[in-house]
């Protein structure tokens, strides 16, 4: 079967997210043998993680101008260039300063290609074939996280760790090459100039919230200055609005939340991408410091969420146009809480293989939620908005990706404190924290509930 150039624009672009979400996670089960060869503790080295985070949510607001700028292609195929090249400076780091380095400019061409990809794959596709080929780009950001530490602990156990980074190297090289066979030097005729005080402002408040929600997430001892600081980035995320609303050249043109399918895929459906992306971080610990299960069984349980994602993909499109929207948001929204909230019902005790099961189940719903809720961002958005529309939307959800990882450690540490448990971790902790994250993404559900009926009907096609 012949792919059409859109499908393959589509599949390009999720091999080059694949790359990035991997290396958000991969290096998790590689710290302990990366800081014996640094010459540095373990925790020293997650400020490689945090950089890396940070500088991909404090960049993605320019992303955008220099597509309009420069054109798709040369920004997409220089992000993919520089992502290659600081990959391999992260292989070849011998000081955990030049690794941190590495990182930062790792999580900068990330930035460039994130959004600039997904406005390339929006740009080529037809509203009718929008579906499948959101489905093919969200697919990453559901595997990588299930994926990355399981792949990170065998390339070090078998290689070394520099092979997490060189591994980039030739899928970087092909997706360079294929870029220009594939994706068009579009670029706007309307040149804007380059809004310095929104950039500062947006990127403040990104990395200002990553970095005080993860804080937070580490010791709450730390409560208070973090708690200030996410405080500080809420009041330059006001600043940021009130700026934009009134420049005659925002770096991001806000008018684009007045599309209700848009504004519902964007606030509500981040809280919700929140809680499902703490799901990964949250049974693994469970299985092991709860549990007592080995690294390796521990991983093998959590590849039924990643079997159930790739499962749903083939008949996500069929789901969607056949029942639309709003009823598939709100029925898979609902399964997907149920899935959340029976994670806090797992003992030490229960088989394996029913744990599998319902891991699985939730696996299948996750997916479907993801893709109808990337989709129907854009359904209704016009073509001349695509651009602000995607670096938008990328940077929002890069947020609620990393703040998931923060939610989950919040609500952990504070169940260990109402517990009264000062030591590790145990079962009824990481079941009242499960609890909490159902309840909340339940809330999130609210966006969805005031869908109308016919929500997103442009791009689908009714049986």
């Amino acid at each position: 079967m012949t792919l059409s150039r859109s499908t393959k624009i589509a599949l390009l672009v999720a091999a080059t997210f694949f790359m990035e979400n991997l290396d958000a996670t991969v290096i998790v089960t590689a710290l302990p043998e990366m800081a014996r060869s640094l010459g540095v503790a373990a925790v020293d080295l997650n400020v490689a993680i945090s950089s890396y985070l940070i500088a991909l949510a404090a960049f993605i607001p320019i992303s955008g101008w220099l597509a309009d700028r420069f054109g798709a292609r040369r920004v997409f195929a220089s992000a993919i260039a520089m992502f290659s090249f600081a990959s391999l400076l992260c292989g070849l780091s011998s000081s955990l300063e030049a690794f941190i380095a590495a990182r930062v400019l790792q999580g900068i061409s990330g930035a460039m290609m994130v959004p600039v990809g997904r406005l390339a794959v929006l740009r080529a596709t037809e509203k009718k074939d929008l579906v499948k080929a959101i489905g093919y780009i969200t697919a990453p950001a559901l595997i990588a996280p299930v994926l990355g530490p399981p792949l990170g602990g065998l390339m070090v156990t078998y290689a070394s760790w520099p092979w997490i980074f060189y591994i980039n190297l030739p899928l970087g090289m092909l997706a360079f090459i294929a870029t220009f066979s594939l994706i068009s030097d579009e670029r706007t005729e309307r040149r804007r100039p380059f809004d310095w005080l929104g950039f500062i402002l947006l990127g403040s408040t990104c990395a200002a919230l990553l970095y005080g929600f993860e804080w937070l997430g580490q010791d709450l001892k730390h409560f208070w200055p973090a708690s200030l600081l996410c405080l500080g980035a809420l009041l330059l995320g006001v600043c940021s609005v009130w700026h934009m609303r009134r420049s005659p050249h925002p770096l991001l043109d806000l008018s684009v939340l007045g599309i209700p399918t848009y504004k519902a895929s964007l606030i509500g459906a981040s809280l919700f991408r929140a809680c499902i992306t703490a799901l990964p971080f949250l049974l693994p610990l469970m299985f092991q410091l709860a549990f007592g299960l080995p690294a390796m069984t521990a991983g093998l349980l959590v590849i039924a969420v990643f079997a159930g994602n790739l499962a749903m993909k083939a008949c996500t499109t069929w789901v969607i146009n056949r029942w639309g929207f709003r009823q598939v948001l709100l029925v898979n929204g609902a399964l997907g809480v149920a899935a959340i909230a029976v994670c806090a019902s797992f003992t030490a005790a229960m088989d394996h293989r029913l744990i599998m099961v319902l891991l699985f189940l939730g696996g299948l719903s996750r997916s479907l939620q993801f893709t109808a809720y990337n989709t129907l961002g854009f359904a209704d958005v016009p073509q001349p908005q695509m651009s602000n529309a995607s670096t938008l939307f990328s940077m929002i959800f890069q947020l609620s990706m990393g703040l998931g990882v923060a939610l989950a450690a919040l609500l952990l540490r504070g169940a260990m404190l109402l517990h009264g448990n000062a030591g590790t971790a145990d079962t009824a902790d990481f079941q009242l924290a499960f609890v909490l994250l159902s309840v909340m993404a339940l809330v999130a559900m609210y966006d969805s509930l005031r869908l109308e009926p016919q929500a997103g009907a442009a791009i689908l096609k009714r049986p």
